[in-house]
């Protein structure tokens, strides 16, 4: 991963806000957007190899909605 994080803090509160969230920690909006970038990242390796293994170097919608459902079971 790189240095700092990807996403921002107040994407965080908004997800949760719409979520139905009336009151959120700072600690919970951090700890998310430690989750979901984790969750990125192993989505985004799996799409680029899922690429490479068709022989593009172009990463499609396709590529991320497969690795997606590979990774994240909910």
């Amino acid at each position: 991963m790189s240095s700092g994080p990807e996403f921002g803090l107040a994407v965080m509160y908004r997800v949760m806000k719409k979520s139905g969230a009336e009151r959120i920690s700072d600690d919970a909006a951090n700890e998310l957007r430690k989750v979901l970038e984790e969750i990125a990242e192993r989505i985004a390796k799996q799409a680029v190899d899922l690429s490479l293994h068709a022989g593009r170097k172009t990463i499609k919608p396709e590529d991320i909605r497969f690795a997606s459902k590979n990774v994240i079971r909910l």
